[in-house]
């Protein structure tokens, strides 16, 4: 399945053949595969991910989610997972992945009336931080005027920001709409632990103990644990991992960093363990990654 309107929109732009292209909007980026990639290890900021041709399949614990033409992908938290792209040369893969403003859609819920919403979550709701939802013609029309914006500097200036908030709107009005108001809720458990997913984000290089993890998330140990593995799928310690090896990973493919160098600064003390552990992870060394790279 493709939308062969936005497939149209997107071939305009000069888009990086297995990377991602910064649009003229900051925080909307493209992305294209002409090769299949085999499942590997992502790790996806909070955003919306739509996929307009060719597919790929996330698998995060016992769950499996396709994005594709008709589902587009809503990531809550930033969350590790593993990802497998389906393209081809004839068949591309082609989409933008649009990052989520948290004070617009705090701001949106607000002039929504969706408080009411809000406070039917249960406090100990805790749905998966990641998730598919149906691309509705609403959707499919917002990505399509965003894209023409996009196309010229004044207009991506003056429109695109509007049109990425009407997207927000749409996906406020779509199946993983809750995920995004346990997240906006601010005083609920899910907030709480999202509020210390992001501090985790920023702060994934230092020595954090799950027992400071869950003071800042104003919860005991025992129920910190909980909500945060049924959020993620991963315990506070494996996701801190799994963050550290995919910044590591960054620096070594953008940056040109050497393996040692990249582990001192993502919090490793000592170079074997990385290697070791990054090898577990994505399948080869960083070594291999960095002969890869050269």
């Amino acid at each position: 399945m493709q939308m062969p309107k936005i497939v149209e929109l997107l071939g305009k732009f000069q888009i990086t053949d297995g990377g991602a292209t910064e649009s003229r909007l900051t925080g909307v980026r493209f992305f294209k595969d002409t090769q299949p990639v085999p499942r590997r290890p992502m790790l996806y900021n909070p955003g919306i991910c739509i996929v307009a041709q060719g597919h790929k399949i996330g698998y995060l614990g016992g769950h499996t989610f396709r994005y594709d033409a008709d589902n587009y992908l809503v990531t809550s938290v930033a969350m590790p997972f593993e990802c497998e792209t389906f393209a081809s040369q004839d068949d591309p893969l082609l989409g933008l992945y649009i990052d989520i403003d948290m004070a617009q859609l705090h701001d949106l819920i607000g002039q929504m009336a969706l408080q009411e919403e809000v406070g039917k979550l249960g406090e100990n709701d805790f749905p998966l931080g990641i998730g598919p939802s149906t691309m509705d013609e609403d959707m499919r029309d917002a990505v399509i005027k965003l894209l023409k914006a996009l196309w010229t500097e004044t207009e991506a200036k003056i429109l695109a920001p509007g049109l990425v908030r009407e997207i927000y709107y749409r996906a406020l009005r779509g199946t993983q709409a809750p995920v995004l108001y346990s997240l906006a809720r601010g005083n609920g458990s899910f907030a709480q632990v999202g509020r210390t997913i992001k501090m985790m984000q920023s702060n994934y290089s230092k020595k954090l103990e799950i027992e400071d993890l869950a003071t800042t998330a104003n919860m005991s140990v025992s129920a910190f644990h909980k909500a945060f593995k049924e959020i993620t799928c991963d315990s506070p310690l494996q996701y801190l991992k799994k963050i550290r090896l995919s910044r590591a990973r960054d620096l070594i493919v953008q940056q040109k960093a050497k393996a040692y160098m990249a582990a001192s600064e993502v919090g490793y003390e000592s170079p074997s363990q990385f290697s070791r552990e990054f090898k577990r992870y994505f399948g080869h060394s960083p070594a291999d990654l960095m002969r890869e790279v050269r």
